[in-house]
């Protein structure tokens, strides 16, 4: 079979009607494409038969874990390269697979010779099963206690060693907060945590609640550096063990509570104030208007909540609204993103007063890239800790993220609100962004 990747460039032009951006190198050690570009390698022609049988990011995906695909050079670019060509953007900016798209034209008999070539290009019988990093069954209705405990689990309990390596000292798993790009990932994560704190007015004494705590780390700032009573809630074992250590290890274990709850299990209300940051996408749009309830009811009146939350663009129709297919079965099952003034009229439907929003888009592209950084650094440990699989999962979807917050295609937000009570009173001063009243 000779020349597999001029064959395969040829195909794909026919299919997605425009030259690839990238090189291409097949596994009979062709390759073409524009000189000095990053280059797709298809290692094995398995990899075509997973994309025709699952046409689209799925199919995709599935050839890029079990490693039948691979990038060779900068693979920014090669995302970015490759994003235009594989899909298309509406009126709101809603992706339409343009891969899905041509490959099932490839049944219009005016293609009927590409259709045969690309099939005896990927060669004959089904495709191999997925690969086992891939979520293979999902129980019980969506955003159930049961089923959100299995999607979190699947997502967070990889490992406190693999999440040291690319999280780096501060176990902060959400967008840090960049003075100068140039700061430490440390220095930034840092300054997030303490902004969080800030807007919440936190003061000695005071009750905390950390909704998703992750490894403890806001609850140990606002415990060492606000004198606040913290109490945590994770639903994953690996990440409560870790914190508790974090929080013996800093002598606070009278301070600070950390529990593997649901937020939904949450009795011992009412707090001064909460924080929710990077939690609520697990929520889910038949959930949200339930968790912003609950957090309105566990907050004392006065008191503020501070939820930091990625969102998407609002489609033309959001009943359309679908979850990438390779998000969904192999890094956050279940995870739902809405855009940011859905989000804020649900605060405000739940009584909620929202009194600040802030865009800190470009803050978690910083964020991601640093991720990725520290992940192809100790790549070979990253696969020791975990699978082969599983690193190259992680490191695909930080940086399909970091160039998706880049380009607009998603952003992250800090919406801070406040219980008000009747009387009116917030508590917050005059001027905006003095966080104390």
């Amino acid at each position: 079979m000779a020349d597999a990747a001029g064959r395969i460039a040829t195909l794909a032009e026919e299919v997605l009607g425009t030259p690839l951006p990238i090189r291409v190198r097949a596994w009979d050690h062709s390759e073409t494409g524009p000189p000095g570009a990053p280059t797709l390698v298809i290692r094995r022609r398995r990899a075509l038969r997973r994309i025709l049988w699952r046409p689209g990011e799925l199919g995709l995906a599935r050839a890029w874990v079990a490693g039948d695909l691979d990038v060779e050079g900068d693979l920014y670019e090669a995302l970015d390269r490759l994003s235009g060509l594989l899909w298309e953007r509406g009126p709101a900016t809603a992706p339409r697979s343009r891969l899905r798209t041509g490959l099932q034209a490839l049944g219009d008999p005016r293609l009927r010779t590409a259709a045969r070539d690309m099939i005896a290009l990927a060669g004959p019988g089904l495709p191999p099963p997925p690969p086992r990093e891939e979520v293979r069954t999902t129980l019980g209705p969506l955003h159930s206690l049961r089923r959100d405990r299995k999607a979190i689990s699947h997502h967070y309990d990889v490992g406190n060693d693999f999440y040291e390596l690319v999280l780096g000292p501060s176990m902060v798993y959400s967008c840090a907060y960049w003075d100068r790009a140039d700061s430490t990932l440390e220095e930034a994560q840092r300054a997030k945590l303490d902004l969080v704190c800030r807007k919440l007015a936190l003061e000695p004494g005071q009750r905390l609640l950390d909704v998703g705590c992750g490894w403890g780390s806001m609850v140990l700032h606002a415990a060492r550096e606000y004198g606040v009573r913290a109490v945590g809630v994770t639903l994953s074992e690996e990440q409560a063990a870790y914190a508790r250590k974090r929080i013996a290890d800093a002598g606070l274990t009278d301070q600070v509570e950390i529990r593997v709850q649901d937020y939904r299990e949450v009795p011992d209300g009412p707090y001064d104030a909460i924080s929710s940051i990077g939690m609520a996408e697990h929520v889910g749009a038949v959930r949200y208007a339930e968790y912003t309830a609950i957090l309105h009811r566990l907050l004392r009146p006065g008191g503020r909540l501070l939820n930091h939350q990625i969102a998407r663009r609002p489609q033309p129709d959001e009943e359309a609204y679908h979850v990438d297919e390779f998000i969904d079965r192999y890094v956050f099952p279940d995870g739902e993103l809405a855009p940011v003034g859905r989000t804020v009229a649900q605060l405000e439907e739940a009584g909620f007063e929202v009194r600040d929003v802030e865009a800190i888009r470009e803050h978690y592209a910083l964020t991601l890239r640093r991720w990725v950084a520290n992940l192809e650094r100790s790549w070979p440990r990253a696969v020791r800790l975990t699978s082969p699989g599983r690193a190259r999962v992680w490191r695909l979807y930080m940086a399909a993220s970091a160039l998706s917050f880049e380009r607009n295609r998603i952003g992250v937000n800090q919406v801070l609100a406040v219980r008000t009570p009747e009387g009116g009173a917030s508590g917050l001063p005059l001027r905006a962004r003095d966080w104390r009243g």
